[in-house]
């Protein structure tokens, strides 16, 4: 059987919009996929609300992918693949809101699992960039023009500048706008179908980069 990462932020963790509730276990996109390939892969799922590529938040210590993931690359090998879908936070205010700083946050992070020092000489997992769905403007929400601001614009460059780092990088890509879009509610995270949407099309690219 093989082992999946999916390191990720909010939409990772499941996070219901409008809500500070949680998605059911068998809603949220990693165990989709696992669900998907019964007894291929074991998908170990780590998102973390307000997760950034790189970025140190202001308001919480734990939040820096670059700073998380050679732990989770330690305590959960042997991997086969890692999953990555972030760069939604990048956006934020707090860390300059463009597109192309998430782009090198992620190409940093592909950087940091294809040349960690793993256990027992086992050899670096497979990476799949998954650009996130595009944000777009919530029904009601008075902090958002403050936090997102032109943000929206931004979202919709990541699939392309990821592809980049891909080609850059010798891994695969997957953009999440194609199949699933965030709520109107907030904005910003998935209700349902569209969490689900994103790890039933996970499915056959991960059959095909693990050759199952």
């Amino acid at each position: 059987m093989k082992t999946v990462l999916a390191f990720g932020d909010s939409l990772t963790w499941g996070a219901v919009p409008g809500t500070q509730e949680r998605h059911e276990f068998d809603v949220r996109w990693p165990n989709v996929l696992e669900e998907a390939l019964k007894g291929k892969i074991r998908v170990v799922e780590n998102g973390v609300n307000g997760r950034t590529t790189t970025r140190d938040d202001p308001f919480a210590s734990y939040r820096n992918g670059a700073e998380a993931l050679p732990y989770l690359l330690e305590a959960h090998s042997p991997l086969d693949l890692v999953i990555i879908m972030l760069g939604t936070n990048d956006l934020n205010y707090c860390y300059g809101g463009r597109a192309f700083e998430a782009m090198i946050g992620m190409d940093r992070l592909v950087e940091i699992v294809q040349h960690h020092t793993y256990p027992r000489a086992t050899a670096a997992p497979k990476v799949l960039l998954v650009a996130p769905p595009h944000l777009r403007a919530p029904r009601s929400d008075p902090d958002y023009v403050e936090y997102f601001g032109g943000a929206i614009d931004e979202s919709k460059l990541l699939a392309g500048l990821y592809e980049r780092v891909a080609q850059e990088r010798g891994c695969a890509v997957m953009n999440a706008a194609k199949i699933s879009k965030v709520s109107p509610i907030d904005g910003c995270h998935l209700n349902e179908k569209n969490t689900r949407a994103i790890g039933t099309s996970l499915g056959p690219i991960v059959q095909d980069l693990l050759d199952l």
